[in-house]
């Protein structure tokens, strides 16, 4: 087999995993701070049970499917909050880097932080972002069945 044909069949499937990852609902968790602490950073999921995202709807928009996980991390007038649900609109991250949240300031001790994710269920448990293990072993799976 050829150089070429393998460089298109290695992009022609990862154009593939990519649409096909948009299609796919993702799961996130789903919590309030002010509903039980442990939805709180450090997070402990030990006692939430994860949500599937497309069995969710919104009563003033039901067209709109959710295609992101989100983590709101608050504070007004000193008192902190955290919430973890299923995200409808908008782009992951910051101009699509997730590693970035986009920052609200206020008067008055208000501060507000909104992280939006879509790579991997549950994403909006924490900061840190991992690399889907699939990214990595495509590239050798298609190495092996081209060879």
């Amino acid at each position: 087999m050829t150089i070429l044909t393998q460089f298109v069949c290695l992009t022609t499937a990862l154009v593939l995993f990519t649409f096909l990852q948009e299609g796919w609902a993702i799961k996130c968790w789903d919590c309030r701070s002010d509903a039980d602490p442990k939805c709180a950073d450090p997070f402990d999921n030990t006692t939430f049970a994860i949500t599937d995202c497309k069995q969710q709807r919104l009563d003033f928009m039901p067209d709109v499917k959710a295609t992101m996980c989100r983590k709101i991390r608050q504070k007004f007038h000193g008192v902190w909050k955290y919430i973890r649900s299923c995200a409808y609109l908008g782009e992951p991250g910051i101009q699509g880097d997730e590693r970035f949240c986009l920052l609200r300031t206020g008067t008055y001790n208000i501060f507000m932080e909104y992280c939006t994710c879509n790579t991997k269920d549950g994403c909006n448990s924490g900061t840190k972002l991992q690399t889907s293990l699939l990214l990595f072993s495509l590239p050798l799976f298609l190495y092996i069945i081209l060879k």
